[in-house]
């Protein structure tokens, strides 16, 4: 027997490889089924099942590919209704995968499908509980993202309570949990930086899975404190019951190497945009202006996903030579599928082409402090609520980039604004919004809020009624 767990840092995100025998089974697989098929040739197996846990919100699933270039079914439990050929299993329905037995429960709650699957060894012992977004470590499944409006968000968390309860509980303590996430998620709101645990500690430390918690308290409790989901979630659960384009097809629009012209030419079009995928402080030297700073190396999709409201979006992107699939790749993971190419010869051709650039003014955390003791400075703090409501900065507002687009209006073109996050990715992303927005006065404070406590200035975890 073999379990492999094949996580995605980017995504948060925990796909599985079940291995018996000639026989293998993956669960919630992403986008591209390169990594599955190369794992199941060196192992000299048949992938014979695709499940999936829910409609995944947060990214688009690769099963109907996989399914296609294996011969494999894709498994769903009830409730599930697509648009392409599945085999929806029944509660408790077992599935052989060589010698070893899993088992759908259907534990809606998360959504209306979520199911979770019970695998069984060659003993016939529970061993692991691969449990979607119903059970996280250290959390549960938000339940306000099902897509069906005649079902309420509380009748959700009632249903999510009871199939815990019901079906996940009782189950051995020594029993193997792995969830579809983890930390960084924004599938859930608590979930621990660990991916997998026993269910004896998640019912020790799982606030979701105390013995006294009533149903009310838990509706309560797992509702309260949930940030709007980022816009793009609905539009993956609705890619995620159709047959979407094969990531081939994509890769091969993407992969197309435009000349400076070609590129300049498109960036002037309307309805293109520029996204530039180097680091912070290379695109705050040098970029092409208007461009949209997303790098490469941080939550890329989620944050493309969460500022860019469209995934039928036109993109064309900067990056770094030997980067460009992983760019697309990870684009179609969550539906931008149309993305029409990149700068050949990255910033180095364009500026060889002599063509006008931009930048944007990054300073040391001390430096800022020597500017910040002597004038009344204006500083935006883009992280979430939560880390601002932890420690922040006294002169700081609270300005999370995830409802950048909402604020705007609240911000004057004339004023300067300081810009920091925790460490320099989010307030990058931020500034070059504002930069494109006609915010000309905009400096990003270097290495973010973990240099800026370096310094003397004054922090404080008090909440100001006026921010958000």
């Amino acid at each position: 027997m073999k379990i492999e767990q094949l996580y995605t840092a980017c995504l948060s995100h925990g796909a599985y490889y079940i291995q018996c025998c000639n026989e293998a089974a993956i669960i919630d697989p992403l986008r591209e089924a390169k990594p599955y098929l190369e794992k199941a040739e060196k192992d000299g197996v048949t992938i014979k099942y695709i499940f999936e846990t829910h409609f995944h919100a947060d990214f688009v699933s690769g099963h109907v590919d996989l399914a296609k270039k294996t011969g494999a079914k894709i498994i769903y439990g009830p409730n599930a209704h697509t648009d392409y050929p599945i085999y929806q299993a029944k509660d408790e329905e077992i599935f052989q995968i060589g010698k070893l037995k899993l088992k759908v429960l259907h534990t809606p709650g998360h959504t209306l499908e979520s199911s979770c699957y019970l695998l069984y060894d060659k003993d016939g012992k529970e061993h692991a509980l691969f449990s979607g977004d119903t059970l996280f470590i250290g959390d549960v499944g938000r339940p306000d993202l099902a897509q069906k409006t005649d079902v309420t968000q509380e009748a959700l968390a009632g249903m999510l309570y009871d199939s815990l309860r019901t079906k996940i509980m009782p189950l051995s303590d020594e029993l193997l949990i792995y969830p579809a996430h983890g930390a960084g998620s924004a599938c859930g709101k608590k979930m621990s930086k660990e991916t997998s645990d026993t269910l004896g500690n998640q019912k020790k430390y799982n606030y979701a899975l105390r013995e006294d918690l009533t149903k009310e308290e838990f509706v309560q409790e797992t509702l309260h404190g949930l940030l709007p989901p980022p816009s793009y979630f609905s539009e993956n659960v609705a890619l995620n019951k159709k047959e979407v384009v094969a990531l081939d097809t994509v890769l091969a629009k993407g992969k197309k190497a435009l000349e400076v012209s070609t590129f300049e030419k498109m960036a002037h079009e309307e309805g293109t945009l520029v996204i530039d995928t180097r680091s912070a402080q290379d695109f705050a030297k040098e970029h092409i202006p208007n461009a949209v700073f997303i790098g490469i190396d941080g939550s890329f999709a989620p944050w493309v996903g969460a500022l860019i409201p469209n995934v039928k979006q036109a993109i064309i992107f900067v990056a770094d030579e030997g980067r460009e699939e992983e760019v697309i790749t990870r684009l179609s993971r969550i539906g931008f599928d149309n993305t029409l190419g990149y700068l050949k010869g990255g910033m180095n051709a364009w500026k060889t082409a002599q063509k006008k650039t931009a930048f944007i003014e990054s300073i040391p955390a001390q430096a800022f402090t020597d500017i910040a003791e002597q004038l009344d400075v204006q500083v935006l703090d883009v992280r979430k609520p939560n880390e601002y409501k932890s420690e922040h900065l006294e002169k700081a507002t609270s300005f999370p980039l995830d409802f950048i687009h909402e604020k705007l209006a609240t911000l004057d073109k004339k004023t300067p604004y300081y810009v920091h996050c925790a460490g320099g990715y989010r307030s990058m992303i931020a500034c070059a919004i504002l930069k494109s927005k006609g915010f000309e006065q905009v400096i990003d404070i270097k290495g973010g809020f973990a240099s800026i406590k370096k310094t003397t200035l004054k922090t404080t975890d008090y909440i100001c009624p006026s921010t958000i």
